[in-house]
């Protein structure tokens, strides 16, 4: 038996898109297409009203302030959506309070969640355990790569090659060693800061 019914037919299909950062929405436009290919999706599976949702474009969903979610929240709240639509239903949401949430939300108003794959009810005990574990699954792969991203850091650190920032007056080469600015003008400038304060001996002074 299908789990679409005429009363979600008769709401709207929200398609949400989002990529976790500025970069990739410059250059994954792949992912792009995918995601706003789910309008397709949503027709054939028998909505007339579908929405695109993508205000959180280069926003993480880790725990960031996403308009574009709390769009999504609202409307299901007001009962005016049928379904949710994403790329993977897990991609909805990456830490748990918001993932929760939104199960919580979708089960309490009757809207089912969409993604490439199937279609879920959070009001079913079996498609709500899937759906808890695709959440859990997500929310451990994204402490993962942080993991792995805090511990490359630390390996730099110890080689003596992470540099977060250049202090005034040098640059990182390509070589990832740190040298003085080759612009003269920066030079004298330093030097003239340092030939102030042995003048001077109070920083405050040569600030004035």
């Amino acid at each position: 038996m299908s789990k679409i019914t005429p009363t979600h037919l008769a709401r709207a299909a929200l398609v949400y898109v989002r990529q976790s950062k500025a970069y990739q929405v410059i250059n994954n436009l792949e992912s792009q297409r995918r995601q706003y290919g789910l309008v397709e999706r949503a027709r054939q599976l028998g909505w007339d009203d579908v929405q695109l949702v993508d205000d959180d474009l280069g926003r993480s969903g880790g725990g960031t302030v996403r308009p574009g979610f709390e769009k999504l929240l609202a409307a299901i709240c007001e009962e005016r959506v049928g379904a949710v639509v994403s790329l993977e239903a897990s991609r909805l949401a990456r830490n748990g309070r918001d993932w929760h949430t939104l199960l919580e939300f979708c089960g309490l108003v009757g809207t089912l969640i969409v993604d490439e794959e199937a279609i879920y009810d959070p009001r079913s005990p079996n498609d709500r355990l899937l759906l808890g574990m695709k959440g859990t699954m997500s929310e451990m792969e994204l402490s993962i790569f942080r993991q792995r991203s805090v511990e490359a850091m630390r390996q730099k650190a110890r080689r003596g090659e992470l540099h977060l920032t250049v202090a005034v007056g040098y640059v990182k080469t390509d070589d990832n060693r740190i040298e003085k600015d080759p612009d003269r003008r920066v030079q004298d400038g330093i030097l003239l800061v340092f030939r102030k304060f042995a003048e001077l001996q109070t920083i405050r002074q040569v600030l004035l």
